[in-house]
């Protein structure tokens, strides 16, 4: 084994020569290190101890050239400074922290200006530090068992591969944790949208085996609707599930990462003991990557904590299993909370579908509660409709107690009289709002379309509007965008099909050509 080099000791010269060649120079740490065969430490250590003593210029000033005045000043305040030494205004060294652009250098410097024998830098951040933690200290939340589980998201991810394209999505990685015994859950979902973090959080009240008395969680968007600083409020959906399971929803502060401190280590520990261990590992399917991160987290609650010495499972099941309150008998169902305004045919549009709601609500602004079965409508926070959920875009779910007796809403509006002010227009035009109301569950659910269809006269003139209406019937589109679309389109001064096809089949709803005449 090679003998190890004995470190050269440093003189007063080679003191001399750091402080010419970095202010006369203007060479680097690193450049004069190297050029005198010094570590960087050191030379960076007595620069900053010339610098405390006022010497960081070249030449020396008089009176403090010589060796044994250089080494006096360099050295002189090595250990704790006497208290005799002018102590500095720090409420107001605080406040001028505060400002742009203030450094604790520049206070130094304008403190040494004024006091030359006053504190050096070193010793003037230390305590600065001191004074700023006796008026700002630091309140160590001690949580009792059961009365909180932390929530967030952690910041790594881990990426999906799609079998059939190969692409690689980011999984996200939710974390949970109960207050008084650390246990943790972790969960990989596909996004932070509202039903990924919903559901995590139930899998986690599950995982636990009950429920806390809170749940505390980052202000994310999908969780906390407005983020205010003393009365932040959570989305609707959120809500709902915290009085499910009787739990109350605390969002942190903004900025306020302390808030949530058990989270904020209990993310660092999943991320270096589950996630940096599945770093080399491919995974094809949420799924699977959701069983091996309850493997790893297994192992992690079964560890035993250094400084408690028992681990996480262990004070789960003695301290804070029995303090949680049971779960209720059913899941959360998962709900989403949407506002609508009620339509002159009384009906709302929920995702592309239409639902009637009471006549009396025509123009007015209801609550929608939609869940995978149904679609729930509220007005004044009061239930005044009630449909399933229909299974495909578009389409009408209409009750017949919702519908008016007489239109009043339309002034006396009559599926006939639509049709006679059609039949003004021409056969094709009334044949056309005859199929549109004839083809509906219920007629009136057709007038907002007929209507429409008549408008477009207004625009393109009665001739034009006839024979749109007799290439649509033609071809079998029989709506208010087929029409507009032929018009803008001027198909309807194209050529007629050499074999056309016959626009109303025989039916006995229909009048025929002479009830218009």
């Amino acid at each position: 084994m090679p003998r190890r080099k004995q470190a050269r000791r440093t003189t007063v010269q080679d003191i001399r020569t750091i402080l010419r060649l970095t202010h006369e120079q203007g060479l680097s740490a690193r450049e004069v290190a190297v050029r005198l065969r010094l570590s960087k430490t050191t030379v960076a250590t007595y620069l900053n101890r010339a610098r405390e003593a006022g010497l960081n210029c070249w030449p020396l000033p008089a009176g403090r050239n010589d060796d044994v005045t250089l080494q006096r000043v360099l050295f002189q305040r090595v250990g704790r400074p006497s208290r005799d030494l002018t102590e500095p205004d720090w409420p107001k060294m605080v406040a001028e922290m505060k400002r742009k652009g203030v450094t604790l250098l520049l206070l130094w410097e304008e403190y040494r200006a004024a006091h030359p024998d006053g504190y050096g830098y070193t010793w003037f951040c230390t305590r600065y530090r001191e004074f700023e933690t006796r008026i700002s200290p630091r309140y160590r939340n001690r949580h009792e068992a059961g009365a909180v589980m932390q929530t967030d998201y952690a910041g790594h991810t881990i990426p999906v591969i799609d079998p059939a394209t190969g692409d690689a999505h980011r999984a996200q990685i939710f974390v949970a944790v109960l207050g008084a015994s650390n246990y943790t859950f972790a969960w990989a979902s596909l996004s932070q949208k509202l039903p990924d973090w919903i559901d995590a959080q139930a899998r986690a009240l599950q995982f636990f085996g009950g429920v806390p008395k809170a749940i505390v969680c980052d202000n994310l968007k999908a969780a906390v609707a407005k983020p205010l600083w003393f009365e932040p409020s959570v989305t609707k959906t959120f809500s709902d599930m915290a009085t499910h399971y009787d739990t109350t929803v605390l969002p942190t502060r903004p900025r306020k990462p302390r808030d949530k401190g058990k989270v904020e280590g209990a993310v660092l520990i999943v991320e270096r003991w589950i996630l940096a261990r599945l770093r080399n590992r491919q995974f094809f399917s949420i799924a699977a990557l959701n069983v091996a991160i309850a493997e790893l987290l297994a192992d992690l609650n079964a560890r035993t904590m250094r400084r408690v010495g028992r681990s996480r499972q262990e004070l789960f099941a003695e301290i804070e299993h029995a303090a949680l309150r049971p779960l209720p008998d059913t899941p959360f169902e998962y709900a989403e909370w949407k506002q609508a305004k009620v339509h002159p045919d009384y009906h709302i549009e929920v995702l592309h579908s239409f639902y009637s709601v009471p006549h009396r609500l025509i123009g007015r602004q209801v609550d929608v509660r939609l869940t995978h079965r149904m679609i729930e409508i509220f007005h004044n926070h009061e239930r005044v409709a009630v449909h399933h959920r229909r299974g495909t875009r578009g389409g009408h779910t209409t009750i017949k107690e919702h519908m008016p007796k007489a239109h009043q809403r339309y002034g006396g509006m009559t599926p006939e009289s639509l049709i006679t002010r059609a039949a003004r227009t021409g056969y094709h035009t009334a044949a056309l709002i005859e199929r549109l109301m004839r083809d509906r569950p219920h007629p009136e659910q057709g007038y907002r379309s007929a209507l429409g269809v008549l408008s477009l006269q207004r625009q393109f003139g009665a001739e034009r509007l006839e024979a749109a209406c007799d290439r649509a019937l033609t071809v079998g589109t029989v709506s208010y965008a087929s029409v507009r679309s032929i018009l803008v389109t001027g198909l309807d001064r194209a050529p007629e099909p050499p074999e056309p096809i016959t626009a109303t089949p025989a039916h006995g709803n229909i009048r025929g050509a002479g009830y218009y005449q």
